[in-house]
């Protein structure tokens, strides 16, 4: 009876190392689930904050493309200064044209009052050989016929 007692001892200690080895291979498996918990949650947030910076990555290369694009349409263009310089010059221009269309305007209304005194003399002129004309004739038929008329 005492080996039986014996044995159950045994077998009862046997069975209670076997159940507190359990327990700690229970707070060992605990333990590393909640270790393996919080580096699912820490690589989900480094995930999440990744894409923000894969997503601002992606924002700063498309403000890049675009301001080379800019960059590439503004070098097309002369500078303020150049341009300014050109206004400028196109303005001195314009000015020198307006003044020669004002001088070329006065001459061409000179010339067209000369011309209309001109032409106005060129009529009077008219007017006056029609009038000598007509008295020469006046004269020859007053002579013609002084002539083929006796004098009494």
């Amino acid at each position: 009876m005492l080996s039986t007692l014996s044995q159950c001892e045994f077998s009862m200690g046997k069975t209670l190392l076997v159940y507190d080895m359990n327990l700690r291979e229970m707070e060992n498996y605990e333990k590393i689930y909640k270790e393996i918990e919080c580096s699912i949650a820490g690589a989900h947030e480094k995930i999440a904050e990744c894409k923000k910076q894969i997503l601002q990555a992606k924002r700063i290369r498309k403000n890049r493309q675009e301001y080379d694009a800019l960059a590439k349409v503004i070098q097309r263009h002369p500078d303020r200064h150049e341009t300014l310089k050109e206004l400028e010059a196109l303005g001195k221009e314009l000015e020198h044209l307006s003044h020669i269309k004002e001088s070329v305007e006065d001459k061409l209304e000179l010339r067209r009052k000369q011309f209309h005194v001109l032409l106005s003399t060129i009529h009077e002129l008219q007017q006056t050989l029609e009038n000598d004309e007509k008295l020469s004739e006046v004269e020859e038929t007053q002579e013609t016929s002084m002539e083929t008329d006796p004098k009494p």
